[in-house]
């Protein structure tokens, strides 16, 4: 059963959608702050476009763009399951003062 719409699932989502259908070679307009003011590295631009290269299978390129990337993708995608699974199935610690 549906019990609410959680706006951080929507932003995790929606934020490795973007990742996936973007080019991580190509420049692009940037809201990062770092960026913005000149500086050419940014360790979260770096982990945005190390995922980004990892969807594309340029595992190489991926690890190159920041280390951490593919664990970060890991942490992603297992808090996207977790909030999934709080919005289907009632939360353990609810389902003990329901009784």
């Amino acid at each position: 059963m549906l019990k609410r719409i959680n706006i951080e699932l929507i932003f995790w989502i929606g934020g490795l959608t973007y990742l996936a259908f973007m080019d991580p070679s190509e420049t692009h307009f940037s809201l990062c702050p770092i960026k913005n003011l000149g500086f050419s590295f940014c360790s979260g631009c770096g982990l945005g476009h190390s995922i980004s290269f990892f969807f594309h299978g340029q595992i190489k390129d991926s690890f190159h763009h920041h280390p951490l990337g593919i664990f970060a993708l890991g942490v992603i995608l297992s808090r996207i399951f977790e909030l999934i699974r709080n919005i289907f199935i009632l939360p353990p610690r609810l389902q003990d003062t329901k009784k």
